[in-house]
């Protein structure tokens, strides 16, 4: 099968071409790198010619008000590129719980792509990812200073990238789900016990202070990042890969 990886150079999209090359299929590495412009919409044809399935694995460069027009412009230029190129499957990332959280601008953005994504002329499928261990350094680094880390108590179930590569890779290789699959890690926990288990297997001495109002997660109440029933669960824990990432 011949597949187009948008944002193929990235964090996911780079194990994810590789992952679908080891598997036999035809893969393009599409990227600004590689002469690709979503935002403009430039070289998305040479990309996608023959491709039967095109995954987008792109990031708006900001997270606030700007990032709804980002996903509305290249999710249209994407499938615009994609009917001309009688594309079979369109594929995208996305998070979990995103359209129960309006009053982020990042996640209202990634709502308004998976909606055009349904209503647009290609069979698609959606996959939802739950935060990535690789981004707890980010998150802390939001609201910490040299003593603490302030974190709000917001309940996550955070995976491994190379895990939700591995759900990609199959949903991709696959028929259209015409819907959404929720991937997730085993374990759920508060962010700031997700804090505090970062900061002790690293022997980081701050202290992580609870802030319900704290960085971008204090917006969110309840279980919404959680995964629901049906969610694909990935079987590494959050301790153990911390430890392997020593």
């Amino acid at each position: 099968m011949k597949i187009t990886v948008i944002g193929g150079t990235g964090l996911i999209g780079s194990q994810l071409v590789t992952r679908l090359r080891d598997a036999g299929h035809e893969v393009i590495a599409a990227a600004l790198s590689t002469g690709v412009d979503l935002l403009k919409g430039t070289g998305l044809d040479k990309a996608l010619d023959g491709a039967e399935t095109v995954v987008n694995v792109t990031n708006s460069p900001t997270f606030d008000e700007a990032s709804p027009e980002f996903f509305r412009t290249t999710t249209g230029h994407l499938l615009a590129a994609g009917e001309r190129a009688g594309v079979r499957h369109q594929v995208i990332l996305s998070i979990v719980g995103v359209d129960r959280v309006p009053q982020l601008d990042y996640y209202r953005a990634k709502t308004l792509q998976e909606e055009l994504l349904r209503n647009g002329p290609t069979p698609y499928s959606i996959v939802r990812a739950t935060q990535f261990f690789e981004f707890m350094d980010a998150v802390m680094s939001w609201t910490a200073d040299d003593d603490t880390v302030r974190l709000p108590s917001t309940r996550v179930q955070p995976i491994a990238a190379a895990e939700v590569v591995e759900a990609l890779a199959d949903v991709t290789a696959g028929e259209p789900l015409g819907g959404v699959l929720d991937v997730a890690g085993p374990d759920v926990f508060t962010l700031d016990e997700l804090g505090r288990l970062t900061l002790a297997a690293r022997e980081d001495r701050r202290t992580v202070v609870v802030d319900e109002r704290a960085g971008m997660f204090g917006a969110v109440e309840g279980d919404v990042l959680v995964a629901g029933p049906g969610a694909r669960l990935a079987p590494t824990h959050y301790r153990d890969w911390l430890e392997s990432a020593l």
